[in-house]
């Protein structure tokens, strides 16, 4: 094994893992949060969103890594804008094809994703300036980031506003749904107490200064 293979494999996982926690797109740097805000009362169209973002992400940011040399100072955000909606374009028309009715459910939050300011973050800050692989690797791990917290925004949605996730009952019959995390209201109000809850497992302890330690006084002889 080559001295190189270190660096280069810490540099595709750190592409790939970042996104899932200390860099997700929803808790961590709170980017992209209509999706999450508007498609989460239940888990099937939050899945369905993830996926269709995972799969622009993916596509616009191995287009732009292939031509990032070519991209001129003064077009580079309309090149990127049309690379992007060229893809939704191609996952909107998908669904309408051959999921109607998720897409239905969807609506124009599907065509949306044009303006998600994740897609052309990453368009910016990594495929521009990076190789295909690294490009590939980072729009996977963002785009994953991304669905796992639609997910599980969605989940704690579904299942205190209807007792079920996927359609299976999972509350007992006795529970008394909170109807109210099915309204627009309900997303902010989880959405807030899942990143406190975050912010309280991940808090550091502050740090200390410790006293010097002195030495005693010698006395002077008399």
């Amino acid at each position: 094994m080559s001295p190189n293979n270190g660096p280069t494999s810490g540099l595709y996982s750190t592409a790939l893992l970042a996104g899932l926690w200390r860099e997700n797109p929803t808790f961590r740097l709170l980017i992209g949060l209509c999706p999450p805000l508007a498609v989460t009362t239940a888990v099937k169209p939050a899945l369905t969103m993830g996926l269709s973002v995972i799969f622009v992400l993916v596509c616009s940011n191995l287009v732009v890594s292939g031509m990032r040399n070519l991209l001129k100072p003064h077009l580079r955000i309309i090149m990127f804008t049309v690379t992007i909606a060229t893809f939704v374009t191609i996952c909107d028309l998908f669904l309408k094809a051959y999921q109607p009715k998720m897409s239905e459910i969807l609506g124009a939050y599907v065509p949306l994703i044009i303006v998600n300011c994740l897609i052309i973050f990453r368009a910016e800050a990594r495929a521009s300036k990076s190789g295909l692989l690294v490009s590939v690797l980072d729009g996977l791990g963002m785009g994953a980031g991304f669905t796992l917290a639609l997910c599980i925004l969605a989940g704690v949605r579904e299942l205190l506003a209807t007792g079920r996730v996927f359609d299976l009952p999972i509350m007992p019959k006795a529970f008394v749904p909170w109807l109210a995390l099915q309204m627009p209201v309900g997303a902010f109000v989880t959405l807030g107490l899942i990143l406190g809850l975050i912010n309280v497992l991940t808090r550091k302890a502050p740090v200390t200064e410790e006293e010097p330690l002195t030495e005693p006084p010698v006395p002077t002889p008399a």
